[in-house]
């Protein structure tokens, strides 16, 4: 072996021993850089060095949102820089994992001089090589620009990319340290933000703070979060503060929102308007457009969809699964919050109806606790017993209802033993000097268990309405005296179906004449005391009276789907009493009195007429003229019950009733049949009475047909069974005149009155 001294090296070895204790240099420097920044800073310098550079950038790709981001740029301030990582001479390099080499950038397509714009900085040349780990994953993107002297080489190329080769570790450790940092810190402040959620119990707040903290979680535009309200089948938001708070609702089945709740399976929409389920109609009223969308249900620790929380527009992309999934844990998080935010809310607004119900109430309500304690009082209780609240609430029932109220405790008392409601109507309570008349309903108190919690007390002072009523149920009648009380609308009319009832004395201002003043206002009284009975008997509302005459009407101010039956019962009744009555006044001594009723259905016009000063509730209009017609009738036709044939034909019962003629009253043209109700007789009155009204029958069969003879020969059947029935002797008459003097050709058995 010889001793032969080393040879020179080349110049090829040299310069790669050279680049190799550079390289190791750059690693030690590189080495002691722990923060993401300052290794990029460094490289940032490092490359710019190395490739004789005016500038250099460094990006790195951020596989969260498909950008690019540089933090710094050399000579320039510090920045972040982010566009989509396809985009540019960088963006170009990344896809390819190529190197590239650009002699005139501006010449070049894939440069993009907005670049410029951002830095500042004029690029004439450019060489980039990608950033490759030791796996061969492309994790960024390193830029030279503008050479100091001449133009980019392939060796600056390839200096860059061993540059890059050996930053990679560096940078690929450092990034995923600074992300392990950066998801520490999103998860404490996550944790912190669900803390400050769920401890809110005010449902507004803790929708304000859902929707800001979704939306700023995924990097939104905008977030809504929809509650279902199971009362309506709606979900439901709340948008703004103070006076501009507005509520959104829609069916909880409808729009995406809908298809997430009832589906209760996340929808994740890239672009909304390619989407069916989509309804462009929002963004057309609101101005918004909506590029994406991430809706997810939320759901409560029981499993059950309580909402959907809805995200549009990720910012520079669409939503990705891992934004999914931090959506989904977001508001599984803080459904508990929501649910008790949401019963806090229920309770709220339940506790402030029933304080708002009680307030309003006109009835005096008092709730007691199992001990007997008054726990309650509304506004209406404080003004019957006459007393302050505080000098109510909290003091046992045995001192408030002392004394003559002994009563109601004893009620207390068996609602409490027997645990079911009892009630008192019209009774009297003393408090002070000051009796006040009272409905009293005493009700148990339970729980949601049905166990006991106490008693409540609902009590309506009638006090007013009874003395009112009282005096005046004397001058009207009752039914109007209800409806007057219940009534703000004093004066006004309607028109309505009834059946209006007229009568009238037979002789009686001879009998006034007879009796004298005071002996007429006695007779009166007795007579309308049971005429007036038989009325109110049946439903029937009493209108006046007019002098010795009775105007009444069924049917109003309530219909109660029979008043021509009770109106034709209480006429029936109104002539046995009256038949009954002369039996008494015989036995005294008085002369017998008879009296007619006329009953008719129509239309009528009912109502307060008059002036607020003085005022009548009364009946106009042709159906009331007509029953006052027939009743005048009555004297004509030797009759006590007369009715129309609207009457007739409307009866439901079955009564003994003949028609006795076709008249067109004074001021008509067209004719109404009449019929008499014989009901009110008896065998003795009347015998045989339903032979004779088949004799009647066929001789009016006659007389309309103008056969006389026949006409005469029937009626005179009918009067040898009952010789007391002089209707028939006026038909007998009636057919003789007429035998004697022919009516027209065109007769068709109407007569025609010629008095009222």
């Amino acid at each position: 072996m010889s001793d032969s001294p080393p040879q020179p090296l080349t110049g090829h070895l040299e310069a790669r021993l050279k680049r190799a204790e550079t390289l190791v240099h750059i690693y030690r420097r590189l080495a002691a850089i722990e923060t993401l920044d300052d290794v990029l800073a460094e490289l940032v310098a490092i490359v710019s060095e190395e490739t004789d550079a005016e500038h250099a950038s460094l990006f790195l790709n951020d596989a969260r949102t498909g950008e690019l981001y540089s933090r710094v740029t050399y000579g320039g301030a510090r920045r972040e820089i982010r566009f989509l990582n396809d985009e540019g001479v960088a963006g170009s390099v990344f896809h390819s994992a190529q190197g590239a080499k650009i002699r005139d950038a501006y010449a070049d397509p894939r440069f993009n001089p907005k670049i410029d714009q951002k830095t500042g900085i004029t690029t004439r040349n450019i060489i980039a090589a990608p950033i490759r780990t030791a796996r061969g994953e492309v994790i960024g993107v390193a830029e030279s620009i503008n050479k100091r002297s001449g133009e980019f080489t392939s060796d600056d190329l390839q200096v860059l990319e061993e540059l890059t080769a050996q930053a990679s570790i560096f940078l690929k450790s450092t990034q995923f340290a600074e992300e392990m940092e950066r998801a520490k810190l999103q998860e404490l402040a996550f944790l912190d933000m669900v803390s400050d959620i769920t401890s809110e119990i005010d449902l507004s707040s803790v929708l304000r703070k859902v929707m800001s903290e979704a939306t700023r979680l995924l990097d939104a535009e905008r977030s809504t979060l929809f509650l279902n309200d199971e009362k309506t089948g709606e979900l439901w938001s709340q948008v703004g503060e103070g006076l501009s708070t507005t509520q959104i609702r829609m069916p909880n089945h409808v729009g995406i929102a809908g298809a997430v709740f009832t589906s209760g399976e996340t929808i994740n929409i890239p672009h909304a308007y390619a989407d069916l389920r989509f309804n462009p109609e929002f963004d057309r009223k609101t101005g918004f457009f909506t590029r994406s969308i991430l809706c997810v249900p939320v759901v409560n620790k029981d499993g059950h969809t309580i909402g959907v929380t809805q995200v549009l527009n990720k910012q520079g992309g669409v939503f990705t699964e891992e934004d999914e999934s931090r959506l989904k844990a977001f508001t599984g998080q803080i459904a508990v919050g929501l649910e008790n935010a949401k019963l806090f809310n229920d309770i709220q607004n339940m506790q402030n109806y029933n304080e708002g119900m009680l307030r309003s109430m006109s009835n005096s309500v008092l709730t007691l606790d199992a001990d007997g304690r008054i726990v309650t009082c509304n506004h209406a209780g404080l003004s019957i017993v006459g007393v302050d609240r505080d000098r109510v609430v909290g003091i046992c029932a045995e001192d408030l209802f002392a004394g003559r109220n002994a009563w109601v405790l004893e009620r207390i008392k068996r609602v409490d033993a027997s645990q079911e409601q009892d009630v008192s109507m019209d009774a009297e309570l003393v408090f002070g000097n000051r009796a006040v008349s009272v409905n009293l309903t005493v009700l148990p108190l339970r729980g949601v268990d049905e166990k006991p919690l106490g008693t409540m007390l609902v009590l309506e002072d009638i006090t007013g309405e009874k003395r009112v009523k009282a005096t005046m149920s004397r001058y009207m009648d009752p039914s109007i005296a209800d409806q007057l009380l219940a009534s703000e609308d004093i004066l006004g009319g309607k028109s309505t179906r009834a059946t209006v009832l007229f009568t009238d004395i037979r002789g009686f201002t001879t009998l006034a004449e007879k009796l004298g003043a005071a002996g007429t206002v006695s007779f009166l009284n007795e007579y309308f005391t049971l005429m007036v009975e038989c009325i109110q008997r049946e439903g029937g509302m009493l209108d006046k009276f007019i002098g010795d005459a009775i105007m009444a009407a069924f049917g109003i101010p309530l219909a109660k789907g029979d008043d021509e039956d009770r109106a034709v019962r209480a006429a029936i009744d109104m002539i046995r009493s009256l038949i009954a009555w002369n039996g008494e006044r015989k036995v005294r001594g008085e002369a017998p009195v008879d009296m007619g009723v006329g009953l008719n259905t129509d239309l009528v016009v009912s109502g307060n007429i008059g002036s607020p000063r003085r005022m009548d509730y009364t009946m106009i209009g042709d159906g009331v003229n007509l029953a006052a017609r027939l009743e005048t009738a009555c004297k004509q036709y030797f009759a006590r019950i007369l009715i129309s044939e609207n009457t007739y034909r409307k009866l439901r019962g079955t009564y003994r009733i003949r028609e006795i003629d076709r008249v067109i009253v004074k001021g008509k043209t067209e004719p109404v049949g009449v019929y008499e109700v014989l009901d009110y007789h008896t065998d003795e009155s009347f015998p045989n009475l339903m032979e004779a009204v088949g004799y009647f029958k066929e001789g009016q069969t006659h007389y309309r047909a103008g056969r006389w003879d026949q006409a005469i020969r029937s009626f005179g059947e009918a009067g040898r069974i009952n010789p007391a029935d002089r209707l028939v002797e006026m038909y007998v008459a009636r057919c003789r005149t007429l035998q004697a003097s022919p009516p027209p050709e065109d007769w068709k058995g109407v007569w025609v009155m010629t008095s009222k």
